[in-house]
């Protein structure tokens, strides 16, 4: 009995052993999938069209790719091949991690379509294991768990998704981070002095004006402050857990 195909496309061989004989390969299928994306975004890669752009037709390409999720997946892995990791070694955990914060912001701006191929996963190809590898590599000093360790690298991966989706957006809309924050404030402030919301009202009057900040020093500044907090000492945070325990009230009877 013939076995299924591996789960992962990196499990499996470049192409099916029968057939002609190879044309191409899966870098070149990437490097085409990535072209269309970066010209006419995530929508106009299609199987057909990237058969196209090889010069081939579409059925050859399912020699290579199962469905468009595994193009995908050699598109998402070949952009990620684009990061220097230079700058890394510093012997300081957290400006390693945020040299990989700023070069994976980097990588989503020339090509923001990643956003949207990764906004609810991230396959982990070749490319991204040599990504987690390196953070790792960099916290390898610290003294927290690894599942500590991998949540936070995690989530340093959404914060730079998140803040550089945003950036991205604003671009599109013709204007800066720091006007955008501008307006937002001007609603809010408007909303806070009606006197329905006397927090945010507490929040937001009364504050000197921030300095203008780019895009790089906000994600520079928010993952100092995410990253120290979530990589303090495990006992530090399991004394911070049993005291914010012990406070909690009694339960109802």
């Amino acid at each position: 009995m013939t076995e299924p195909p591996a789960r992962s496309i990196w499990l499996r061989p470049e192409r099916a052993g029968r057939g002609p004989a190879p044309t191409f390969d899966r870098d070149r299928i990437a490097a085409a999938g990535v072209a269309l994306a970066d010209a006419d975004g995530l929508p106009a890669v299609t199987m057909r069209a990237v058969a196209v752009a090889l010069g081939a037709g579409p059925a050859s390409l399912y020699r290579y790719v199962a469905t468009r999720d595994e193009l995908l997946e050699l598109m998402i892995d070949r952009v990620h091949g684009e990061m220097s990791y230079a700058g890394l070694g510093s012997g300081r955990w957290l400006d390693d991690l945020l040299v990989l914060a700023r070069q994976s912001r980097g990588v989503y701006l020339a090509h923001p379509w990643l956003l949207d191929a990764t906004a609810t996963r991230t396959p982990l190809g070749p490319q991204t294991v040599t990504y987690l590898e390196r953070a790792l590599a960099a916290l390898a000093g610290l003294d927290a768990a690894p599942r500590t360790k991998l949540e936070a690298i995690a989530i340093l991966n959404a914060v730079v998704s998140t803040l550089t989706r945003t950036e991205v957006n604003q671009r599109l809309a013709g204007q800066t981070i720091p006007q955008w924050q501008r307006a937002e404030a001007e609603y809010l402030t408007q909303i806070a002095l009606a006197g329905h919301h006397p927090h945010l009202a507490a929040a937001l009057t009364g504050q000197p004006p921030e300095p203008e900040e780019s895009p790089d020093s906000l994600l520079s500044r928010i993952l100092t402050r995410v990253l120290t907090g979530l990589l303090q000492p495990d006992t530090a945070t399991a004394a911070f857990v049993r005291g914010a325990t012990d406070t909690e009230p009694p339960a109802a009877s």
